[in-house]
C-alpha cells in the first residue's frame, strides 16, 4: 500500500495533523516511537494544563487521550513503537523505513517533538543512587503522594503546576536556582496564592539517605539548609537527541531543529515538519502552536499530494 502522508510522531501535533490528513481523506499512517502522547504522557501525565482553548483545566493524559481517540474514530493507521530510521527517496515516491518495516508514501510529516529526550538530571551527589527511591523526574498520581513531604526543582511552568498539583493532597516545597520565576504570571500569581513553600536562590549540595531519600541539601546565601523529603520531583528541562534528523537530510537550525517555511516545508520535497522539533523567527514553544502548525503542515501535504485545482 501506497500511503499519501506518513506521520512521524504521535504527540499533540502529529495526532493534529492526522485528524486533518483524515478530514482530506488521505490515506494516513502514524508511526510512533513509543507509545501515543509524546512529551504529554512521557514526562507530564499529571500536569494540569490550562491555556488550550476550550478546556478551563485539562490533565496532560486525559488532553493525549481525547485527541488519540480522535485520530482513531477518524481512522488513522496509528502504530506504536515504530522508531523511524529512514526517509529515502525522491520527487514522487518516499519510503519511510522503521526497525523492522518499511512504508510507501507520496508525503511525510516529521513531528517527533524533541526526538529521545531525556529529564536533565542536577548532578547532584546522591542523585544517581536514589534515583526511584524517592527521586522522580515526573510527578506520581496524586493519590500517591497524600502523607508525603514533597520537594518540586525548577522554575517554569511544568514544574510550578507540579507543585501545586502535590500542594493539594500533602506539604509542597518548590526549590529555584534563581531569584525569579519564569513560569507565565498566572502560574506565578496561583503559586504565591498557595501553601507550597518556597525556596529561591537555592542550589543542591546532596541528596541524602541510605535505602530511601530522606533529606536533601541545600545551599542558600552561603548557608546550607537541611530539607527533610520523602520524594523529591527534578523538572530542570530535558535533553534532546536529534541526531537523526541529519540521517533523514534535513536541514537544521544551529539549535539543531529542522528549518521550515512558513508553511512548514522542508528543504526534502514531499517532507514537513511541525511542532516541537521545527524553528523559525519567533516561535514560540506550546502545545496550541504545534497543534496549528500541524494544520499547516498536513493542508500543505494535501496540496502536494492531490494538487486539487484550487491549490
Amino acid at each position: 500500500m501506497v500511503y499519501d502522508v506518513v506521520i512521524i510522531g504521535a504527540g499533540p501535533a502529529g495526532l493534529t495533523a492526522g485528524i486533518y490528513a483524515r478530514s482530506k481523506m488521505m490515506n494516513t499512517l502514524i508511526l510512533e516511537a513509543g507509545h501515543v502522547g509524546g512529551q504529554l504522557v512521557a514526562l507530564y501525565p499529571e500536569k494540569g494544563i490550562h491555556n488550550y482553548p476550550g478546556f478551563e483545566s485539562v490533565q496532560a493524559r486525559k488532553l493525549s487521550d481525547k485527541l488519540y481517540a480522535q485520530a482513531e474514530s477518524m481512522e488513522c493507521d496509528i502504530r506504536e513503537n515504530q522508531r523511524v530510521v529512514d526517509i529515502k527517496g525522491g520527487d514522487q515516491r518516499l519510503v519511510v523505513s522503521t526497525q523492522d518495516q518499511e512504508y510507501e508514501t507520496t508525503s511525510v510529516i516529521v513531528a517527533i517533538g524533541m526526538g529521545d529526550f531525556y529529564p536533565r538530571k542536577m548532578g547532584a551527589p546522591g542523585e544517581n543512587e536514589l534515583d526511584g527511591k524517592g527521586i522522580s523526574y515526573i510527578l506520581p498520581q496524586k493519590e500517591d503522594l497524600v502523607g508525603k513531604r514533597i520537594v518540586m526543582f525548577g522554575g517554569g511552568n511544568s514544574a510550578i503546576e507540579m507543585a501545586l498539583i502535590a500542594d493539594s493532597v500533602t506539604d509542597t516545597a518548590l526549590v529555584h536556582r534563581r531569584p525569579e520565576f519564569r513560569a507565565d504570571e498566572i502560574n506565578v500569581r496561583n503559586l504565591q496564592d498557595s501553601n507550597v513553600r518556597t525556596v529561591m536562590n537555592a542550589t543542591v549540595k546532596s541528596f541524602n539517605g541510605k535505602d530511601r531519600l530522606e533529606s536533601i541539601t541545600l545551599i542558600q546565601d552561603g548557608e546550607e539548609i537541611e530539607m527533610p523529603a520523602d520524594l523529591a520531583v527534578i523538572n530542570i528541562g530535558i535533553t534532546a537527541d536529534l541526531e537523526i534528523l541529519k540521517k533523514w537530510g534535513l536541514d537544521l537550525t544551529d539549535q539543531g531543529l529542522v528549518k521550515v517555511g512558513i508553511d512548514m516545508t522542508t528543504n526534502r520535497h514531499g517532507v514537513f515538519a511541525c511542532g516541537d522539533v521545527v524553528d523559525y523567527p519567533g516561535k514560540y514553544k506550546q502545545i496550541i502552536t504545534g497543534c496549528g502548525e500541524a494544520a499547516t503542515a498536513c493542508i500543505m501535504a494535501y496540496k502536494f499530494v492531490k494538487k486539487p485545482y484550487w491549490a
